[in-house]
């Protein structure tokens, strides 16, 4: 037996004596309840559903199935046959001046893009959402402003049921999804839409139509939007973040991209006064390595271990050490459980990739490379670690 979907009518109805008709059990385990009327709003339509209580029970769904039943999803067994029912009236009101926000928005579009939308999702707790079906991406503004400016009007928004035999009578800005007894959401004069959701009762009370961002999608282009108190909250949040960032640069907020800039540029100015310190850094280091290097008839050797060393700090200290003649490098770095090696061999005849396999065997580790630079490394202990070059002159005959 179908529901009787009283928030069509009077969608500010929050509170009401709802009568128990039956009782069932979902699917999934879940307890739904039935009742001969109801104000709370079912998923659909891009909407999601109301919550609130019955009795004591929490509802935390509602859904409503082909035959027009309508499932309070309840949290608990409810005992009596008449309770009474309040429905989150924040939750319900935000959606309301997202979803009216929405349908203002897409005849905005329309009228200041020529475009039509593709699709929409109402959201609360995430900016919603409108698709628009372009290979462009678009400066949104003029339709944002034209959506305000029928907002400021203050424009009644009506619903009212038409028969599928006189829809073509209404000018509807997109087809209907359904047949029959139709349901028209009009903002008087200014938008037709087939649409089932709630909605408020004058575009005033979307409070405002605020797009975020837009972003490519294929070939569509999703356009971002927030309405009435999330706007609000959005826009504190932004507040407080644009005033802390001009409080960090001792500025005001007109200032804060003027002071990015300047802190960029000093940013990158020293990004490159250190990458040349680090470069000096190593050629001293190497030239400290090679004055330190054990003399073994046609090769100098150079053993290194350090801690919390990166890998590719390693290769390049290594790199470094490759421009001096008959120099075998072997440059080890421990984190306390992974150890990295890298073995470098320049005018010489040790191949780095054969002496990285064989101390890397030790350990059970695992490297690769040529026969003048090698890197690998594997897990190892403290002990493995301190002993790791311990039979490196065996490894070079």
């Amino acid at each position: 037996m179908p529901t009787e979907l009283a928030y069509q009518t009077d969608p500010f109805r929050w509170e009401f004596d709802a009568e128990i008709i039956e009782k069932t059990t979902l699917p999934d385990g879940r307890s739904g309840v039935v009742l001969p009327k109801t104000f709370f709003y079912p998923t659909g339509g891009g909407q999601e559903h109301d919550t609130g209580t019955l009795g004591d029970a929490l509802v935390t769904d509602v859904l409503i199935d082909d035959a027009g039943t309508v499932v309070h999803v309840v949290d608990r067994d409810i005992m009596a046959t008449t309770v009474h029912a309040k429905i989150d009236g924040g939750r319900r009101l935000a959606f309301m001046q997202h979803h009216s926000g929405q349908h203002l928005l897409s005849q905005a579009i329309v009228e200041a893009l020529k475009l039509d939308t593709v699709s929409a999702n109402i959201n609360i707790d995430n900016p919603s959402t409108i698709d628009l079906e372009t290979p462009l991406d678009l400066d949104v503004t003029p339709a944002e402003n034209l959506a305000n400016q029928i907002l400021y009007c203050d424009l009644a928004i009506k619903s009212y049921f038409v028969d599928q035999a006189q829809i073509h009578t209404v000018s509807l800005r997109r087809p209907p999804k359904v047949s029959g007894q139709i349901r028209i959401v009009e903002i008087d004069g200014f938008d037709y839409s087939a649409c089932g959701g709630t909605h408020c009762a004058r575009t005033g009370m979307i409070g405002i139509v605020k797009v975020l961002r837009t972003e490519r999608r294929a070939e569509r282009l999703r356009i971002h939007f927030v309405c009435g108190e999330r706007a609000l909250k959005y826009f504190q949040s932004y507040q407080n973040i644009v005033t802390t960032v001009a409080r960090q640069f001792d500025t005001g907020a007109e200032g804060i991209v003027q002071a990015v800039e300047k802190q960029k540029a000093s940013t990158i100015s020293m990004q490159k006064e250190l990458e040349e310190l680090r470069e000096l850094k190593l050629i001293l280091q190497a030239q400290q390595l090679v004055a330190q290097a054990e003399n073994l008839e046609s090769i100098k050797l150079i053993t290194a271990a350090f801690r919390n060393r990166s890998p590719q700090d390693l290769r390049a200290l290594a790199g470094q050490l490759q421009n001096e003649p008959s120099v075998v490098a072997l440059l080890a770095s421990y984190d306390g459980n992974k150890l990295s090696l890298v073995v470098s061999s320049a005018d010489t005849h040790i191949r780095a990739n054969d002496l990285i396999r064989k101390i890397l065997a030790e350990i059970g580790g695992r490297g690769g490379g040529d026969a003048k630079l090698a890197q690998g490394g594997g897990a190892a202990s403290e002990a493995q670690f301190a002993a790791l070059f311990a039979k490196t002159k065996e490894y070079l005959v």
